[in-house]
């Protein structure tokens, strides 16, 4: 399994997000998370990758292993490499270029032992996003320039430049146009030869596009868990069947 969670509770002040959350994450899939707003998927995605312990008042109680690793016993920084995160806007440095929105992480964290290093690995990040041949003569332009499309694979370019094992997904295309989102739906189907996907939608279709396995959540539990093609023809709980036919 790439992600096993045991027990994870998470609470912000007196409201609990998560409670007694059970999971396992198979490697190299497509796994999505669908549920209601309001369902804690967003916070589980940000347990992930500890985001969010970045909020003053969060209590988080439980387990949740990486390959067999206690994340919470993980270097934080070294963690964060290993599991890259996308969010649904779109959040390149606007005032970097192209070129350095990707190339920015790998610096800081020393990632690159040479300049050609560098550029090797932000090509094959764009590359890997299919973005390369629609910005390799313009690399040194503002990040800004570039349509909304664009901007969101730019910021998945930068999360692979990493050579993530798990990459979160939330919502990523939640304010794309429909040839856009096409786009990113056909990349996850391809990067999960490379790496394990956990995305988050509030849109069931999608879920059965591109996922191999589905978890649904509902008031910060787990209702149902299982392959993709059972969870939408043969759900075994109501709440599930509501949920994918629209009446939730």
């Amino acid at each position: 399994m790439s992600l096993r969670v045991r027990g994870l509770t998470v609470s912000f002040g007196n409201m609990r997000v998560l409670d007694g959350v059970d999971l396992e994450v198979p490697r190299n899939t497509v796994f999505a998370v669908m549920g209601p707003s309001g369902s804690g998927k967003s916070t589980l995605l940000r347990v992930f990758n500890r985001l969010v312990e970045i909020y003053p008042d969060v209590r988080v109680n439980g387990e949740v292993y990486l390959d067999g690793a206690n994340i919470f016993e993980l270097d934080l920084q070294r963690l964060r490499v290993r599991v890259q995160m996308v969010f649904q806007l779109p959040n390149p440095i606007p005032n970097l270029s192209i070129y350095e929105n990707v190339a920015l992480g790998l610096k800081l964290n020393r990632l690159a032992r040479s300049r050609r290093e560098l550029e090797e690995r932000v090509r094959r990040a764009l590359e890997r996003a299919q973005l390369w041949d629609e910005v390799r003569d313009r690399l040194g332009s503002p990040a800004s320039k570039l349509s909304g499309g664009q901007q969101q694979r730019l910021v998945l370019a930068r999360a692979l430049a990493f050579e993530p094992e798990v990459l979160l997904m939330d919502e990523p295309t939640a304010n794309l146009d429909p040839v856009n989102t096409a786009r990113i739906e056909e990349l996850m189907v391809e990067l999960k030869r490379e790496l394990t996907i956990v995305l988050v939608t509030h849109y069931p279709p999608q879920a059965a596009r591109v996922s191999d396995y589905v978890a649904f959540m509902y008031r910060g539990r787990i209702v149902e868990v299982g392959p993709t093609g059972e969870m939408f023809t043969r759900p075994r709980h109501e709440l599930t069947e509501r949920y994918v036919t629209g009446a939730l």
